[in-house]
């Protein structure tokens, strides 16, 4: 793939920084697609589209020879790449693909599998139908301009491995608690909602109340408490009442989970669940009882605000 007749680089600005590229880097470039016409047609320039490229080497992009080019970059370089057709001819749908970013489903074109269908109706971009039709060499323009190493960024979940999953949830909680302490609830929730969504990822993998399904399902219920405590600070009561229900399906005697059900079902106006569930939990830890004699007996008296008010307002319309 790397022979000369394939790939041929010339440089127009030298770099200043060679790199040891390796698995897991996280390279950004900006990149002009050109024909090799008298005219050097331009298919796609990603400064015109508004974003840079960004990749992660080793993850199997979709036009490999992108992850091949850049690797032959120092940093800040620009140097322009003429590849033989052979090694371009998925360019039209990854151009498809960055073309439609961000747009909404009514904005993108069409895009058939069926082989007899993409042959007569092409993906809704006659430049890119002449492409599949008559392959060609391209020329693409690189501009390298950021490199990191993969021990220099915090990565997607997608390009983990279960292991790398796995350990990643006590850091992502401890982040989501100093988060919580600094009372940034909304980020607090995210990073929270992150470890949940690992979690659940896992536990796809495993057969439901087998011990390893268990085991993960245990690592998930203190960030379900802790992101349902947020959304209770946040007034987001059925939010947490999901997430509380959640966990007592399987742990019915979790103390904070039914007090923090009963708080947002104080915040519903549900009255009669949440004296269940908060007197359930002052019977679990008694050291609740008078904080939740005091909070239902404030309740109480807030229901019965809520009714004479409701009741003065209706007496008006009848008037």
């Amino acid at each position: 793939m790397e022979n000369q007749e394939y790939i041929v680089k010339t440089i127009i600005h030298a770099g200043n920084k060679i790199i040891n590229f390796v698995p897991g880097t996280k390279v950004v470039f900006h990149f002009k697609t050109t024909k090799c016409d008298p005219e050097k047609t331009v298919i796609d320039d990603s400064k015109v589209m508004g974003n840079p490229m960004e990749l992660v080497l080793g993850k199997k992009f979709k036009l490999e020879i992108w992850e091949v080019i850049v690797q032959k970059m120092a940093l800040n370089e620009v140097a322009l790449f003429r590849v033989d057709k052979s090694l371009v001819t998925a360019y039209p749908f990854v151009s498809k693909t960055l073309r439609e970013v961000g747009k909404p489903q009514s904005e993108k074109r069409s895009h058939h599998c069926c082989g007899v269908t993409l042959q007569n109706e092409g993906i809704g971009y006659d430049d890119l139908n002449e492409l599949i039709k008559y392959p060609q060499d391209l020329e693409f323009t690189i501009e390298l301009v950021k490199v990191i190493l993969p021990h220099e960024y915090e990565k997607e979940s997608w390009q983990m491995t279960e292991d790398e999953k796995l350990k990643s949830i006590p850091d992502i909680r401890e982040k989501g608690n100093t988060l919580f302490r600094n009372k940034n609830y909304e980020s607090a929730c995210n990073m929270y909602a992150k470890g949940i969504g690992i979690l659940e990822q896992l536990m796809l993998a495993e057969k439901p109340n087998e011990e390893e399904w268990l085991a993960l399902n245990r690592l998930k219920i203190p960030l379900l408490l802790n992101y349902a405590q947020c959304k209770l600070i946040q007034k987001e009561y059925y939010a947490v009442i999901e997430h509380c229900t959640t966990v007592l399906k399987h742990d019915p005697n979790n103390v904070k989970a039914l007090y923090r059900r009963g708080k947002a079902y104080m915040g519903a106006w549900d009255e009669e669940r949440a004296i269940q569930d908060l007197t359930r939990a002052a019977e679990l830890d008694s050291t609740l009882q008078n904080t939740v004699e005091k909070e239902l007996q404030a309740f109480s008296a807030a229901i019965k605000e809520k009714n004479q008010i409701e009741k003065k307002k209706l007496s008006k319309l009848f008037q």
